[in-house]
Protein backbone atom coordinates (compact mmCIF):
# COMPACT_ATOMS: atom_id res chain seq x y z
CA UNK A 1 0.00 0.00 0.00
CA UNK A 2 1.34 3.42 -0.95
CA UNK A 3 2.12 5.71 2.00
CA UNK A 4 -0.22 8.52 2.97
CA UNK A 5 1.81 11.73 3.04
CA UNK A 6 0.85 15.29 3.91
CA UNK A 7 2.78 18.54 3.88
CA UNK A 8 1.89 22.07 4.86
CA UNK A 9 4.29 25.02 4.64
CA UNK A 10 3.51 28.62 5.47
CA UNK A 11 6.35 30.99 4.56
CA UNK A 12 6.14 34.60 5.73
CA UNK A 13 8.72 37.29 4.83
CA UNK A 14 8.94 40.71 3.25
CA UNK A 15 7.44 39.33 0.05
CA UNK A 16 4.27 38.34 1.90
CA UNK A 17 2.72 35.03 2.85
CA UNK A 18 3.10 31.93 0.69
CA UNK A 19 1.32 28.62 1.22
CA UNK A 20 2.44 25.22 -0.04
CA UNK A 21 0.43 22.08 0.63
CA UNK A 22 -0.05 18.44 -0.25
CA UNK A 23 -3.04 16.61 1.25
CA UNK A 24 -2.85 19.18 4.05
CA UNK A 25 -6.52 18.74 5.04
CA UNK A 26 -6.39 14.94 5.32
CA UNK A 27 -6.57 13.65 8.93
CA UNK A 28 -3.57 11.41 9.61
CA UNK A 29 -1.86 9.88 12.62
CA UNK A 30 0.62 12.34 14.18
CA UNK A 31 1.79 10.41 17.25
CA UNK A 32 3.63 12.39 19.90
CA UNK A 33 3.33 15.63 17.94
CA UNK A 34 0.08 16.01 19.89
CA UNK A 35 2.10 16.58 23.09
CA UNK A 36 2.44 20.26 22.17
CA UNK A 37 -1.22 20.67 23.23
CA UNK A 38 -0.51 19.06 26.60
CA UNK A 39 2.42 21.41 27.18
CA UNK A 40 0.34 24.47 26.35
CA UNK A 41 -2.55 23.55 28.65
CA UNK A 42 -0.26 22.62 31.53
CA UNK A 43 1.37 26.05 31.26
CA UNK A 44 -2.07 27.69 31.15
CA UNK A 45 -2.87 25.92 34.40
CA UNK A 46 0.36 27.31 35.85
CA UNK A 47 -0.70 30.80 34.78
CA UNK A 48 -4.04 30.32 36.52
CA UNK A 49 -2.31 29.26 39.73
CA UNK A 50 -3.76 25.75 39.67
CA UNK A 51 -0.42 24.06 38.90
CA UNK A 52 3.24 24.85 39.47
CA UNK A 53 6.30 23.77 37.54
CA UNK A 54 8.10 23.58 40.89
CA UNK A 55 5.56 21.18 42.43
CA UNK A 56 6.45 17.51 42.83
CA UNK A 57 4.61 14.89 40.75
CA UNK A 58 4.66 11.16 41.40
CA UNK A 59 6.30 8.68 39.03
CA UNK A 60 5.96 4.93 39.38
CA UNK A 61 4.22 1.80 38.05
CA UNK A 62 0.82 3.46 38.39
CA UNK A 63 1.80 5.82 35.55
CA UNK A 64 4.64 4.07 33.71
CA UNK A 65 3.93 3.80 30.00
CA UNK A 66 5.50 2.42 26.83
CA UNK A 67 8.33 4.42 25.26
CA UNK A 68 9.48 6.35 28.32
CA UNK A 69 13.25 6.82 27.99
CA UNK A 70 13.45 9.12 31.03
CA UNK A 71 11.00 7.86 33.65
CA UNK A 72 10.28 4.20 32.92
CA UNK A 73 11.39 2.06 35.89
CA UNK A 74 12.07 5.16 38.04
CA UNK A 75 10.01 5.64 41.19
CA UNK A 76 9.63 8.74 43.28
CA UNK A 77 8.73 12.34 42.54
CA UNK A 78 10.05 15.06 40.27
CA UNK A 79 9.16 18.63 39.38
CA UNK A 80 6.52 19.62 36.88
CA UNK A 81 9.25 21.34 34.90
CA UNK A 82 11.14 18.05 34.54
CA UNK A 83 7.89 16.32 33.53
CA UNK A 84 7.31 18.83 30.72
CA UNK A 85 10.91 18.70 29.51
CA UNK A 86 10.88 14.90 29.42
CA UNK A 87 7.55 14.90 27.57
CA UNK A 88 8.70 17.24 24.80
CA UNK A 89 12.46 16.88 24.54
CA UNK A 90 12.52 13.09 25.05
CA UNK A 91 8.91 12.30 24.08
CA UNK A 92 8.55 10.36 27.32
CA UNK A 93 5.07 8.81 27.49
CA UNK A 94 5.10 8.41 31.26
CA UNK A 95 5.76 12.14 31.58
CA UNK A 96 2.97 12.76 29.10
CA UNK A 97 0.43 10.84 31.16
CA UNK A 98 1.44 12.69 34.32
CA UNK A 99 1.11 16.03 32.53
CA UNK A 100 -2.21 15.10 30.91
CA UNK A 101 -3.71 14.05 34.23
CA UNK A 102 -2.49 17.22 35.93
CA UNK A 103 -3.64 19.60 33.18
CA UNK A 104 -6.93 17.78 32.59
CA UNK A 105 -7.69 15.91 29.38
CA UNK A 106 -11.01 17.72 28.94
CA UNK A 107 -9.24 21.06 29.26
CA UNK A 108 -6.64 20.03 26.67
CA UNK A 109 -9.44 19.08 24.29
CA UNK A 110 -11.13 22.40 24.96
CA UNK A 111 -7.89 24.19 24.04
CA UNK A 112 -7.78 22.24 20.78
CA UNK A 113 -11.35 23.35 20.11
CA UNK A 114 -10.49 26.94 21.04
CA UNK A 115 -7.71 26.83 18.45
CA UNK A 116 -10.24 25.84 15.78
CA UNK A 117 -8.71 22.41 15.18
CA UNK A 118 -11.74 20.36 14.20
CA UNK A 119 -9.85 17.32 12.86
CA UNK A 120 -7.43 16.98 15.78
CA UNK A 121 -7.92 14.36 18.50
CA UNK A 122 -5.96 13.09 21.48
CA UNK A 123 -6.37 9.98 23.66
CA UNK A 124 -7.30 9.95 27.35
CA UNK A 125 -3.68 9.00 28.10
CA UNK A 126 -0.92 7.14 26.29
CA UNK A 127 -1.54 4.08 28.48
CA UNK A 128 -5.28 4.09 27.71
CA UNK A 129 -4.37 4.58 24.06
CA UNK A 130 -2.18 1.48 23.98
CA UNK A 131 -4.69 -0.42 26.12
CA UNK A 132 -7.40 0.31 23.55
CA UNK A 133 -5.14 -0.61 20.63
CA UNK A 134 -4.38 -3.89 22.40
CA UNK A 135 -8.10 -4.76 22.50
CA UNK A 136 -9.27 -3.43 25.87
CA UNK A 137 -12.57 -1.58 26.20
CA UNK A 138 -12.53 2.13 25.45
CA UNK A 139 -11.31 4.13 28.46
CA UNK A 140 -9.70 1.10 30.13
CA UNK A 141 -6.19 1.24 31.57
CA UNK A 142 -4.76 -2.29 31.60
CA UNK A 143 -2.10 -1.23 34.10
CA UNK A 144 1.65 -1.60 33.97
CA UNK A 145 1.55 -5.40 34.19
CA UNK A 146 -0.89 -5.42 31.29
CA UNK A 147 1.45 -3.18 29.31
CA UNK A 148 4.34 -5.56 30.01
CA UNK A 149 2.19 -8.41 28.65
CA UNK A 150 2.06 -6.63 25.29
CA UNK A 151 5.78 -7.22 24.91
CA UNK A 152 5.00 -10.94 25.20
CA UNK A 153 2.21 -10.67 22.58
CA UNK A 154 -0.41 -11.20 25.28
CA UNK A 155 -3.35 -8.92 24.43
CA UNK A 156 -6.62 -8.31 26.33
CA UNK A 157 -8.57 -8.55 23.07
CA UNK A 158 -8.33 -8.22 19.32
CA UNK A 159 -5.76 -5.53 18.41
CA UNK A 160 -7.14 -2.36 16.84
CA UNK A 161 -5.70 0.05 14.30
CA UNK A 162 -3.91 3.14 15.59
CA UNK A 163 -6.19 5.28 13.43
CA UNK A 164 -9.61 5.02 15.08
CA UNK A 165 -12.39 7.32 16.33
CA UNK A 166 -12.03 6.48 20.03
CA UNK A 167 -8.43 6.63 21.27
CA UNK A 168 -6.00 8.07 18.75
CA UNK A 169 -3.59 10.90 17.90
CA UNK A 170 -4.88 12.53 14.75
CA UNK A 171 -4.62 15.86 12.98
CA UNK A 172 -4.01 17.41 9.58
CA UNK A 173 -0.88 19.13 8.32
CA UNK A 174 -2.90 22.32 7.92
CA UNK A 175 -4.21 22.24 11.50
CA UNK A 176 -0.79 21.58 12.98
CA UNK A 177 0.58 24.62 11.13
CA UNK A 178 -2.42 26.66 12.23
CA UNK A 179 -1.73 25.65 15.83
CA UNK A 180 1.91 26.74 15.79
CA UNK A 181 1.06 29.99 14.00
CA UNK A 182 -1.29 30.79 16.87
CA UNK A 183 0.45 29.45 19.94
CA UNK A 184 3.84 31.00 19.11
CA UNK A 185 2.26 34.46 19.07
CA UNK A 186 1.14 33.94 22.66
CA UNK A 187 -2.54 33.82 21.72
CA UNK A 188 -3.40 31.23 24.35
CA UNK A 189 -1.30 32.65 27.17
CA UNK A 190 -1.92 35.62 29.42
CA UNK A 191 1.73 36.30 30.25
CA UNK A 192 4.86 36.77 28.14
CA UNK A 193 6.81 34.54 30.53
CA UNK A 194 4.48 31.64 29.76
CA UNK A 195 5.11 31.95 26.04
CA UNK A 196 8.83 32.11 26.71
CA UNK A 197 8.61 28.88 28.73
CA UNK A 198 6.57 27.19 25.99
CA UNK A 199 9.26 28.17 23.49
CA UNK A 200 12.11 27.07 25.74
CA UNK A 201 10.70 23.60 26.19
CA UNK A 202 9.72 23.35 22.50
CA UNK A 203 13.17 24.18 21.11
CA UNK A 204 13.99 21.83 18.25
CA UNK A 205 17.03 21.09 16.07
CA UNK A 206 15.71 18.17 14.04
CA UNK A 207 15.31 18.54 10.28
CA UNK A 208 15.90 22.31 10.29
CA UNK A 209 19.16 23.81 8.92
CA UNK A 210 22.09 24.09 11.31
CA UNK A 211 22.07 27.07 13.69
CA UNK A 212 18.40 27.76 12.95
CA UNK A 213 16.00 28.70 15.73
CA UNK A 214 12.98 26.40 15.65
CA UNK A 215 10.16 25.18 17.86
CA UNK A 216 8.61 21.83 17.01
CA UNK A 217 7.48 18.40 18.21
CA UNK A 218 7.83 15.12 16.37
CA UNK A 219 5.92 11.87 16.63
CA UNK A 220 6.05 8.27 15.46
CA UNK A 221 4.55 4.83 15.99
CA UNK A 222 5.13 1.22 14.98
CA UNK A 223 2.05 -0.83 15.76
CA UNK A 224 0.86 -4.06 14.14
CA UNK A 225 2.38 -3.15 10.77
CA UNK A 226 1.24 0.49 10.87
CA UNK A 227 3.87 3.23 11.00
CA UNK A 228 3.95 7.00 11.28
CA UNK A 229 6.41 9.87 11.33
CA UNK A 230 5.40 13.49 11.90
CA UNK A 231 7.20 16.73 12.59
CA UNK A 232 5.36 20.02 13.04
CA UNK A 233 6.55 23.42 14.18
CA UNK A 234 8.05 26.71 13.10
CA UNK A 235 11.55 27.90 12.19
CA UNK A 236 12.85 31.47 12.18
CA UNK A 237 15.54 32.74 9.80
CA UNK A 238 16.40 36.42 9.66
CA UNK A 239 13.17 38.07 8.48
CA UNK A 240 11.52 34.83 7.37
CA UNK A 241 9.16 32.70 9.43
CA UNK A 242 8.30 29.19 8.17
CA UNK A 243 5.61 27.10 9.83
CA UNK A 244 5.72 23.47 8.71
CA UNK A 245 4.23 20.03 9.11
CA UNK A 246 5.40 16.81 7.46
CA UNK A 247 3.41 13.60 8.00
CA UNK A 248 3.76 10.09 6.62
CA UNK A 249 1.52 7.11 7.49
CA UNK A 250 2.00 3.68 5.96
CA UNK A 251 1.49 -0.05 6.36
CA UNK A 252 4.47 -2.34 6.01
CA UNK A 253 7.05 -4.56 7.71
CA UNK A 254 9.05 -3.21 10.64
CA UNK A 255 12.26 -3.95 8.75
CA UNK A 256 11.65 -1.07 6.34
CA UNK A 257 11.01 1.60 8.97
CA UNK A 258 14.58 2.91 9.12
CA UNK A 259 14.78 3.21 5.35
CA UNK A 260 11.45 5.05 5.12
CA UNK A 261 12.41 7.35 7.98
CA UNK A 262 15.74 8.22 6.36
CA UNK A 263 13.98 9.20 3.12
CA UNK A 264 11.30 11.14 5.00
CA UNK A 265 13.86 13.00 7.08
CA UNK A 266 16.12 13.80 4.13
CA UNK A 267 13.21 15.09 2.05
CA UNK A 268 11.89 17.32 4.81
CA UNK A 269 15.35 18.66 5.62
CA UNK A 270 15.95 19.43 1.94
CA UNK A 271 12.70 21.40 1.71
CA UNK A 272 13.42 23.44 4.82
CA UNK A 273 16.98 24.10 3.68
CA UNK A 274 15.76 25.36 0.29
CA UNK A 275 13.29 27.70 2.00
CA UNK A 276 16.11 29.19 4.02
CA UNK A 277 18.24 30.04 1.00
Amino acid sequence: MAPDTAVSLVVEDKAGRQLYAHQADKPLFIGSSMKTFVLAQFLREVEAGRLSEDAQFGVGPEVWSIASPVFQHLEGTTTGRSILEAMIQHSDNTATDVAMQAAGVDKIRQLIKEAGLTHTSIPDSTRKFFSYLAGADNGTDIGWNGILDLYKDIFPGKPRHAVNPEQSMLSTAHEMCHWYEQVLTGKFFAQADTLAEFKRISLNTRMVPADTLAYAKGGSIDWEGFHCFCLAGQMLQHERRTTFCFIINWEGPDEEVTQVFDRYYASGAKVLAQIGQ
